[in-house]
């Protein structure tokens, strides 16, 4: 197992906090995002071969030993384009589990993960709605569709959602590639038409969602590994203020088990 994390934005929103530090370094309850991710990585059996993708304040980077690489052209691309800045670290045969920066997942939820064995899996929270609440007062107008079908198997992700009955559940990012499927994975970037737009964007600025859909509409079969809450995602000054005052008050657990 080899695993990937994407952390090379520059977290604008979550402003004065990373004025001078990426987003992945942002403390929660004392601790980075990054720090209690990799924590949660080796509970699960992965110390070794962890790969950070860095790019805004990449030097403020504290890896614990993990290599960092570099999205030298962080300010002008996307989650996708940071992926793919680590190709050559994609072995085929070689599982391999990609989680974006600014997020956290109590071990149970990386697990669901690491079990399914489906070409590609992605992690989503079917109690997304009572997490969203707590972040923002209209969850659906910054939820994302997700459908699936009676397997578990993912038709759509990424759109704007008119309907709640459009959001089957959320997806977290966290995503596990089967071995057999990397170098898949990888043609199947390089095929992509560069001068398409994805949901509105350019091939650089594509959104992950956007990249996943591509591969199910090529006939790639992504299961949902459903759960239930276990993990925040960090965004916001409201939200991360919103998740300091929970812990303060022992209240967080019921969304994101402290460890």
């Amino acid at each position: 197992m080899r695993a990937i994390i994407l952390a090379a934005g520059q977290g604008s929103r979550l402003r004065p906090y990373t004025n001078d530090k990426p987003k992945c370094m942002v403390l929660l309850a004392g601790k980075s995002l990054l720090h209690r991710q990799m924590a949660v990585m080796e509970m699960c059996g992965i110390s070794d071969n962890i790969i950070i993708v860095g790019g805004y304040c990449i030097e403020k980077l504290d890896p614990l030993g993990a290599e960092v690489l570099e999205n030298a052209r962080y300010e002008t691309t996307n989650m996708v384009s940071t992926l793919f800045c680590a190709r050559e670290h994609m072995v085929s045969g070689e599982d391999l589990l990609i989680s974006y920066g600014d997020i956290v997942y109590e071990p149970q939820v990386l697990q669901a993960v690491l079990d399914c064995n489906a070409p590609i899996c992605v992690a989503a929270d079917r109690e997304w709605e009572r997490l969203w609440r707590l972040r923002m007062d209209d969850p659906l107008s910054d939820a994302e569709t997700f459908v699936m079908d009676e397997k578990q198997h993912v038709l759509e992700l990424g759109k704007k959602p008119r309907f709640y009955d459009q959001v089957h559940a959320q997806y977290i990012g966290l995503i596990r590639i089967r071995g057999d499927k990397v170098s898949d994975l990888v043609a199947a970037y390089d095929g992509i038409d560069p001068d398409a737009k994805y949901d509105g964007r350019s091939f650089d600025n594509m959104h992950m969602t956007s990249f996943i859909q591509q591969l199910i509409d090529g006939g790639w079969l992504v299961k949902a590994c459903l759960v239930e809450n276990g993990w925040l995602e960090v965004d916001t000054v409201r939200e991360l203020d919103t998740y300091a005052h929970l812990a303060e008050e022992g209240e967080l657990n019921s969304y994101y088990k402290i460890l």
